[in-house]
């Protein structure tokens, strides 16, 4: 017998013959007969098949004769006999028949055609003919298997034989070379598919079917080849005729990677015929204005007058952005004639930063239409290739995609692979085979395809959005292609890839390739060609006329759908709203948070320091911080506001204030007391999120603003973990509404304060959202009390100003017995910017300007020492600053002589280099006897507070004594 490693049933075979025996128990005729008769003789008495392919043993060794001949021979010849007689050892050792040898040796072939195929599958793309420049791949010996895909390991007799197809073919045999040659032009040719990785068989075997029945190609009609090489030709008119009359302004041209819209325009074809209604889409710079007019529909009259710029610079300083990051929205009609709404968000020159904004985007959109199945509204993401494996981002907003809180059912990813990176080889840039290695953290396929072959471009275009639009799941395209110019117009790219370069210089543009192409296979003439492209340059020039003709230049449109309720620009002159709400019906709401279902078994303690405490606060109707809040969005969704909480433990908060979900101890399950609130779409979500601060404010940035009717917050674990997002924060938040004319209502919750927790759990960089506020573009406050928070988040929804707010909010503070609120505050009155001391101002020497804890130490202080000379002021809104207030306040103090800033930060920090000029200014408005201004608080500091507790309560109690027992010294 053959050697059992040599076995055509050994392990490496189980897979093929189990998928090969599956089939027979389906229709016996569509396997090989020689298989068939195999399995027809393993059956039982009563014919059904028991033929059970699993691994032969090796047969037993035979024992040895004459007094070697024991028990282990003995047992042979028992164990043989129960199969006709024969001995074990005379059972191992037949000689095999001319058939059963023709057979294995069939077997042992079609062993190396499922290795064959396979690695196709699996490495083809290895092989793919990728690049536009036909440099060649870097050596892959490393890779085993990827020989696999050669002709060299068959025989030339082997490759005219009949084999299992293994449905590559709908056809269960097809002869050798047949089967090769189609893996080939599927797997090796302009595209390359990353897929086998996937651990859902399904999605693998659709994918297998759609790419193997076609060969990973369509067989264009006239018509779309026209169109496609129309949609080229536009394209690269559009990046000439820029290129010509605007030399050397930058554009970041899609020069060399043109095929990127027809490839889009197919993505909406078949979308648009899926169900597919609105895409959202995020793209940086390269190509971005090419797509604005190619697929967006964006005149291009537009785009020539924002390169000329406005006619009177003085209407626009300080405001607007670079063309490139400008984004648009239109209606696109696809040629199946379904209507697509597009819209390009607006973005900034950090690449990646828009990923997550585009995703919350949708994800609002998907659920203020109730989009449910996530087939309406798709996210579209265009990258370039650097970018998509180099920046942290990118992984964030992968990992978003299946969560619960923040699918969008699946985002389309275009890799724009220019094969480098400004000046950085992709060799310095990445250490994987692609620029899109990151996406395998994810179960989708990858596609890589040629972006000189435009028709393998739109093949590809039409097949992820069928994928998408099928599985709800993310998918991947990497178009590889080139740049034809630099980073930008003014770039010379020859200083860093002079090779390169030198090929680029002599490649045709793809339209030229494609022209011939068809001219070759007598499709379409050069002639109509050239006509196609001389049409689009005379288009162009006739934009150009009319741009020049008429002032054409505009802001970018706002304030229209969903927006025109809703105002934005300088907070002076927005009505005061009412914020408070019926004392009854706080009670009411207080009482169904106090109380879990009947049944429902809450945690001891949670019972205790939650339920338990909120029943307490019936009696007394004193209100702590938690039930401020949790008051404020229970009234917020009954009277029909949605709101949307999400970050890192929010469900429970950081400091376990919240418990805006209870965990059954016994069952694990999950309840919201502020369910109970729903009115209609309003509802109360609360999200804890992955442990990512860029992505998830990303996200929620981009929730707010197709949300401008409900209330969305971000809370970060501490305060200054808001740094891992200070791209979204000062790109997005601080200054969309200036450069994009984009308003948001996001709320940021940043606990705040310096209670001797170290540099990295004391300061939410105060200073930082100071130094970023201009323009009312945003709300910073620092409030204090339970009562403050319940107005001020009523206030974000109720007022028509759309502003983002950001809040220092607190820790101690949160059970700090000084800070509650009656309940008769939320009832009534509103939010105070400035809360006045209860000292008369006529006897008043020295004014302490305060925000946030500190204000209970001086006033503890102060007391104790029967002071009524200091007044202590809270300033609970520090942006806009409440200068009107505070002046008139100043002005009633006729004794006043010292007004100092005081705060917990170091003096380089928080509040005081923002305060220092107004204090000036509001001494300068008495016209009265000098006051001496000054700072109290810690001295200057590299890190933001002491890690030693013992450390933080001296300074404390320096900065208190400072401020109330001796006066200022000159050292602080």
């Amino acid at each position: 017998m053959a050697n059992f490693q040599d076995s055509y049933l050994s392990g490496g075979n189980i897979d093929f013959i189990e998928g090969l025996y599956a089939r027979y128990l389906e229709d016996a005729s569509s396997v090989d007969p020689s298989w068939r008769e195999l399995f027809e003789r393993s059956t039982d008495g009563a014919g059904r098949p028991i033929f059970n392919p699993t691994p032969i043993e090796p047969p037993a060794p035979a024992a040895k004769e004459g007094k070697g001949e024991g028990k282990g021979a003995k047992d042979g010849a028992k164990d043989g006999a129960k199969d006709g007689g024969k001995p074990a050892a005379a059972v191992a050792t037949a000689p095999q028949t001319a058939p059963s040898l023709a057979f294995e040796q069939d077997m042992k072939l079609q062993a190396r055609v499922d290795q064959a195929i396979s690695a196709f599958r699996l490495r083809g793309h290895l092989r793919a003919k990728l690049d536009p420049l036909d440099r060649p791949r870097p050596p892959l010996e490393h890779v085993a298997d990827v020989g696999m895909t050669d002709d060299q390991h068959f025989s030339a007799t082997e490759l005219e034989q009949m084999v299992e197809s293994f449905n590559v073919f709908p056809e269960a045999r097809v002869q050798l070379k047949t089967l090769l040659g189609r893996l080939r032009r599927t797997y090796t040719g302009s595209i390359g598919v990353e897929f086998m990785q996937m651990l859902d068989s399904e999605r693998r075997r659709w994918l297998m079917k759609r790419m193997e029945y076609t060969e990973n190609r369509t067989d264009f009609p006239v018509q779309e080849q026209r169109d496609i090489l129309t949609k080229l030709s536009y394209a690269e008119g559009f990046e000439n005729f820029l290129h010509t009359k605007y030399v050397n302004a930058k554009r970041f041209a899609l020069d060399g990677g043109e095929a990127l819209v027809p490839m889009m325009d197919a993505l909406l074809e078949v979308g648009g015929g899926m169900g597919l209604r609105e895409v959202v889409i995020g793209m940086a710079h390269r190509g971005r204005l090419n797509v604005l007019t190619n697929i967006l529909g964006k005149k291009p009259d537009q785009i020539f007058s924002e390169f000329d710029g406005p006619r009177d610079p003085k209407n626009h300083m300080g405001r607007g952005d670079v063309k490139y990051h400008m984004g648009f929205s239109s209606d696109h009609t696809t040629r199946g004639g379904q209507s697509i709404h597009l819209s390009l968000a607006f973005n900034p020159s950090h690449l990646e930063a828009v990923n997550p904004v585009v995703e919350g985007r949708v994800r609002a959109k998907q659920d203020r239409g109730g989009d449910g199945e996530r087939r309406k509204v798709m996210p579209l993401l265009i990258h370039g290739d650097a970018a998509f494996i180099g920046q942290g981002v990118v992984a964030e907003t992968l990992n978003l995609s299946r969560l619960s809180g923040y699918e969008t059912g699946g985002t389309v990813h275009l890799v724009i692979n220019n094969q480098v990176g400004f000046t950085t080889d992709p060799m310095d840039s990445r250490s994987s085979i692609y620029s899109t290695a990151l996406a395998q953290m994810l179960d989708v396929p990858v596609f890589h395809v040629n972006g000189d072959d435009p028709e393998a471009c739109v093949h590809v275009g039409r097949l992820v959005a069928e994928y998408r639009q099928t599985f709800k799941s993310d998918v991947v395209v990497d178009l590889i292609c080139y740049r034809r110019f630099g980073h930008n117009e003014g770039d010379d790219p020859s200083f860093t890839q002079p090779v390169m370069y030198e090929v680029i210089h002599k490649h045709h543009p793809v339209r030229a390739l494609y022209a011939k192409q068809l001219a070759d296979q007598g499709r379409i003439s050069l002639e109509v060609s050239d006509g196609i492209k001389q049409q689009c340059m005379q288009e162009f020039d006739a934009a150009l006329t009319r741009a020049r003709a008429e002032s054409q230049f505009k802001e970018p449109n706002a304030l229209e759908g969903l927006w025109k309720p809703y105002k934005g620009g300088p907070e002076a002159g927005v009505p005061e709203v009412k914020t408070g709400v019926d004392k009854q019906k706080l009670r009411e709401a207080l009482e169904k948070l106090a109380h879990a279902p009947e049944g429902f078994h809450v945690h001891p303690v949670v019972e205790r320091t939650v339920l338990k405490k909120r029943q307490t606060m019936l009696q007394t109707e004193e209100i702590q911080w938690g039930e401020g809040e949790t008051l404020a969005y229970a009234t917020l969704v009954s009277e029909g506001y949605p709101v949307r909480l999400s970050g890192q433990d929010c469900e429970r908060g950081t400091f376990s204030h919240r418990h805006a979900v209870l965990n059954d101890v016994k069952t694990g399950a999950k309840y919201s007391p502020l369910d109970q609130f729903a009115t209609g779409k309003a509802r109360f979500s609360v999200l804890n999120s992955p442990l990512s601060e860029m992505g998830v404010l990303g996200f929620e940035y981009g929730y707010s603003l197709d949300v401008p009717d409900g209330l969305t917050l971000w809370e970060a674990q501490f305060g200054d973990f808001a740094n891992g997002a200070q791209i979204i924060i000062d790109q997005f938040i601080a200054a969309g509404e200036s450069k994009w004319r984009r308003l948001s209502g996001l709320t940021l919750l940043l606990p705040h304060g310096y209670e001797g927790q170290g540099p990295e759990h004391s300061s939410a960089r105060l200073e930082r959202f100071l130094s970023l506020s201009a323009e009312d573009n945003i709300q910073v406050v620092y409030p204090t009390t339970p009562a403050q928070i319940f107005h001020l988040l009523r206030r974000q929804i109720l007022r028509p100003l759309r502003k983002p707010l950001v809040i220092m909010s607190p820790k101690s503070l949160l059970r700090r017995p000084e800070a509650v609120s009656k309940l008769e505050e939320l009832a009534s009155g509103g939010f105070q910017e400035v809360i006045l001391d209860k000292v008369k101002p006529e006897g008043v020497t020295r004014l302490l300007l305060c925000s946030g804890k500190v204000y209970y130490d001086l006033v503890k202080a102060r007391d104790e020492k029967k002071d009524e000379s200091i007044a202590i002021v809270r300033v609970e809104q520090l942006f806009p600053f409440p200068f009107e207030e505070l002046a008139a306040l100043v002005g009633k103090m006729p004794q006043l002589a010292e007004l100092y800033w005081v705060q917990e930060e170091p003096r380089n920090s928080g509040a005081w280099h923002f305060i220092f000029p107004r204090l000036h200014d509001l001494i300068a408005t008495r016209g009265q006897a000098p006051v001496k201004v000054g700072y109290i608080g810690r001295a200057e500091a590299a890190s933001p507070a002491t890690g030693f507790l013992q450390t933080h309560n001296l300074e404390q109690q320096l900065i208190v004594e400072e401020a109330i027992l001796r006066g200022t010294k000159n050292g602080r």
